[in-house]
């Protein structure tokens, strides 16, 4: 293997800038760039592919609960958005307009969506007569525009690439069960997928989405102790469909509003996949999201047999993973091993001349460097364990990390000392007051991540003002 100090030439020290070391992965590793358009991003093919994975995943998994895609317009008139008051002052800053077409002045102004919650609610309202009509469970995969002042590649770009479900249902409690069974998948999607521990809960009201009644959250923490939101689910009730008219006829023959549901996820999962898992070589990819899995490397290409034999194995592996060989001839193999820990292929496979005539290969794994001598006839039952094994390995790392860097504050003073010694998670008792919310974040920059499902009694009183509290909060500085 290539000398560790040349290889870190490339990517800046994760433990000494965390931000360009990001920017360094999101670069070489090939999974985007910077464009002319500022605040955008062109998604490469590497990087499109990990998004490509995750979408699989999660539409196989919308479909197994009803859910049915469909596609809405870019473009919103100004009329729509204005029709619920909270959605639009939230999202008002970030709201990008069509004002002309040609020479042409338009006589209403056309919004890129932020986000599709006015323009489907009223195409509802055009399809929903009675309630054998419900439920309306669909989701869209689309791209959204939002003005942000402070842009970085996937974590926040003013065009990204998202899915927005939006369902309607006949009764309150229908809506709040799938606003709670689609946070689960997310869940799934965390913490079976992309090998992401994470904390699911409640966002307090300051912290909720424009228009819901209550928003859920996954919450997930980065390599450096951030925050990372992961994906949300809101209820709405009837916020929306009351504005926007959407009625039915009840089964007592009695019109009535519906209750609504909203949920979503970004490619912002790519940037928390590099940032829970990478180092100073580059990328680590779960195996079940990494677009190669197994990556083969003939050393002595050269000499007689290896290429021929390296192609076999990659042809032979396709039939169970995803697999690709590197067959480059400019390059050494230390190039070579280089480039597969950049891109954080979880299994370098390297076969040489000796290795064939041992009927053998070595296996390297992208998680832990270790290095195993596998028999050819074994291959196949052998790279599947050990993928399994890293995909475990992985979300355990995560697991210890987030365990270590939470901790417990009684005081404001006490919350002061631990979020600066080592940025992590606090979990602390607070009165529901948010100005004790906005103390802390004045204070610390820390945010209320969400109110755990999982509640813990830490104390009597609100870590800020000493009054009577009876829900944990737990906060985070934030992406």
């Amino acid at each position: 293997m290539s000398n560790e100090k040349d290889f870190v030439k490339e990517v800046t020290n994760i433990d000494e800038d965390f931000a360009q070391w990001y920017t360094d992965i999101v670069r070489k590793a090939e999974l985007a760039d910077y464009t002319d358009t500022k605040g955008c991003i062109a998604i490469r093919p590497y990087g499109y592919a990990i998004w490509e994975n995750i979408q699989n995943y999660m539409d196989k998994k919308f479909k197994e609960a009803g859910v049915k895609n469909a596609y809405f317009p870019v473009l919103i008139p100004e009329g729509l958005l204005q029709k619920e008051k909270d959605h639009i002052e939230g999202f008002a800053p970030e709201v990008a307009w069509v004002t002309e077409v040609g020479e042409e002045k338009l006589d209403e102004r056309l919004c890129i969506r932020p986000t599709s919650e006015t323009i489907i609610t009223t195409m509802y309202s055009k399809w929903l007569s009675s309630w054998r009509d419900l439920p309306f469970v669909y989701n869209q995969w689309c791209n959204v525009l939002r003005w942000e002042k402070e842009t970085r590649p996937f974590l926040r770009s003013r065009e990204f690439l998202w899915q927005e479900g939006h369902t309607i249902h006949e009764t309150a409690d229908e809506a709040k069960e799938r606003t709670l069974q689609m946070l689960n998948i997310y869940q799934d999607l965390l913490e079976d997928f992309l090998a992401i521990p994470t904390i699911k809960g409640e966002k307090t009201e300051k912290e909720k989405f424009a228009g819901a009644e209550n928003t859920y959250t996954i919450e997930t923490m980065m390599y450096d102790g951030k925050a990372l939101q992961s994906a949300t689910s809101h209820y709405f009730g009837q916020n929306f469909t009351k504005p926007f008219e959407v009625k039915f006829q009840n089964r007592d023959g009695k019109e009535e509003y519906a209750y609504q549901t909203s949920w979503g996820s970004t490619t912002r999962l790519i940037g928390a996949i590099i940032m829970a898992h990478g180092d100073n070589r580059g990328l680590k990819l779960p195996p079940k999201v990494a677009p190669i899995q197994v990556l083969v490397v003939p050393i002595a290409m050269h000499k007689e047999g290896v290429e021929e034999k390296a192609t076999e194995i990659c042809n032979r592996l396709k039939n169970k993973f995803r697999v690709d060989g590197d067959f480059r001839t400019n390059v050494t193999p230390g190039v070579k091993f280089n480039d597969s820990e950049l891109k954080g292929i979880p299994v370098r496979l390297e076969i040489g001349p000796r290795d064939i005539e041992n009927g053998e290969c070595i296996l390297v794994r992208r998680d832990t460097a270790e290095k195993i001598t596998v028999k050819l006839d074994e291959l196949e039952e052998k790279i599947e364990t050990l993928l399994e094994d890293i995909q475990k390995n992985m979300y355990n790392v995560c697991k210890e990390r987030l365990e270590a860097k939470t901790t417990i504050a009684h005081t404001l003073e006490e919350f002061e000392a631990n979020i600066n010694k080592e940025q992590g998670f606090i979990k602390a008792m607070w009165c529901g007051d948010e100005a004790c919310e906005n103390k802390i974040k004045e204070l610390t920059t820390a945010k209320s991540r969400c109110m755990p499902f999982e509640q813990e009694h830490l104390d009597d009183k609100c870590v800020v003002c000493g009054k009577p509290a009876d829900k944990m909060v737990v906060w985070g500085r934030q992406y």
